[in-house]
């Protein structure tokens, strides 16, 4: 196959989707040829910068593939590490591209506006003779066990709450509420405080509070979470971003305290479960939720919100309807991507039915062994062999934890068995370094919140 001018060889192609182009494997042919250095890095909150060396072919013929691969690079490290700021170095022409990408009207204005608010800051793409250095400040919070504990773990159907006292979970309860369509933030603070004082009332003290939590957490503070989705802006800057903060601390004083985002706390649950560090978790779900543990079990703080990150270079590709761009993981991993494909596996889904019920029909195929889903998903496992091995450059992890709703019964160990034959096939050097895993049973019985609450350390 063929882009931009840059010749791709791709062995294993998803039978449903044969216009896929792994975006890794185009990385990899552009930069065959490519000699001219260039440099990138994206600075993000506290001084932290993500920086690389790389090169670009500088020629008129290919100044379109220039701009592609190192758009798509940048938009890459924007989503797995975050930022407000881009510097580039060696290449005016590729500093002018991305001002023009980077601003109201250009073709990442979205990226530009979301990191903007996060951040608190205008984003801003700047030219310099030297790319600043790599920072990274990864925290070793969680697995302390110590003490009474309490660990709260918001999702968007309901809330859990666990009471831990030295690593045993001594009450637990799970609470439907309604927090992505209420406007009042006064309704989720009210139902965060409703949960911790219900677990501090099981113990005879409260020594910490950890808190796992969906969205983008920058020193504990709420800066995008679906949670809060019809909450009014000028709401949300008032009593949305210190929310968790204040929960904690109207109710138990000034206390330890850790508020992370929920793919992270999964992660490091798969790292307690697996007795293992360096785990990527990925969720298949509504969207794709990711989360990661380093080489030394730390959490990095990292944005990792791979569902924005490409994965597929096919201009052609799925369109993701929030952000507008395409080719996106969201739509590979995750119930969208069992809906996508299944016209192509000659599966009629009546529109009347939500994503979720679209999906469970699909099981419900699968389960049945019907051939047409077993298509959908090794087309899934082909997908995932090329992240992965996207992924392992980018996280250098050892172990991949797979769960969601997307990997549950025959149609999750039909992606696996998929993604490791096309894995061994096309990616023979990442044999032995990469291995797959399944949610076991310590880590459904421990349960998020009960992690959550491990994740202060009070000494």
């Amino acid at each position: 196959m063929e882009y931009l001018g840059i010749k791709i060889d791709v062995r294993n192609v998803p039978e449903l989707d044969k216009d896929f182009i792994p975006l890794y494997q185009f990385n990899r042919a552009f930069l065959k040829d490519a000699k001219k250095p260039v440099g990138v890095a994206v600075e993000r909150a506290n001084g932290e910068v993500a920086a690389v060396e790389t090169f670009i072919h500088g020629t008129q013929q290919l100044h379109e593939a220039d701009c592609y691969y190192i758009n798509r690079l940048v938009k890459t490290l924007l989503w797995m590490k975050g930022g407000f700021r881009i510097y580039v170095c060696g290449d005016e022409s590729i500093y002018e591209y991305l001002k023009k990408a980077y601003c109201a009207g250009g073709c990442q204005e979205f990226d530009w506006d979301y990191m903007a608010g996060i951040y608190e800051r205008p984003f801003e793409v700047l030219m310099c003779d030297k790319l600043p250095e790599n920072k990274d400040n990864p925290k070793a919070i969680g697995g302390h066990l110590s003490g009474c504990r309490i660990g709260f773990d918001a999702g968007g159907s309901d809330r859990k709450v666990s009471a831990v006292i030295d690593g045993e979970a001594v009450y637990s309860e799970e609470v439907v509420w309604f927090p992505k369509t209420t406007a009042d933030p006064d309704y989720h603070y009210e139902g965060i405080v409703s949960a911790l004082k219900s677990a501090a009332s099981h113990m005879p003290r409260v020594d910490a509070v950890g808190v796992s939590s969906a969205g983008i957490y920058i020193n504990d503070r709420t800066m995008s979470a679906s949670l809060f989705l019809s909450v009014p802006k000028e709401l949300y800057d008032s009593k949305v971003k210190d929310i968790y903060i204040r929960a904690i601390t109207d109710t138990f004083g000034n206390i330890p305290f850790c508020v992370v985002n929920d793919g992270d706390v999964t992660a490091l649950a798969g790292a307690m479960s697996l007795k293992d560090s360096s785990v990527l978790g990925i969720a298949m779900g509504t969207s794709e939720a990711v989360g990661f543990v380093d080489e030394q079990g730390r959490i990095t703080g990292w944005l990792n919100e791979l569902a924005f990150a490409p994965v597929d270079a096919n201009p052609k590709a799925m369109e993701d309807e929030w952000s507008h761009d395409i080719g996106c993981g969201g739509k590979y991993f995750s119930q969208d991507a069992v809906i996508k494909l299944a016209p192509a596996a000659g599966i009629e889904l009546a529109e009347s039915l939500s994503p979720a019920e679209k999906l469970k029909a699909v099981q419900g195929l699968m389960e049945a062994e019907d051939p047409r889903a077993a298509a959908i998903y090794r087309s899934i496992g082909v997908y995932l062999a090329h992240t992965l091995a996207f992924y392992y450059s980018l996280y250098r992890c050892r172990n991949v934890l797979l769960l969601g709703r997307v990997m549950s019964g025959k149609g999750g160990d039909l992606i696996i068995s998929s993604c490791e034959k096309a894995l061994a096939d096309e990616y023979p050097e990442l044999s032995g370094k990469i291995r797959l895993a399944l949610p076991d049973e310590y880590f459904r019985r421990v349960g998020q919140s009960a992690v959550a609450a491990s994740l202060p350390d009070i000494e």
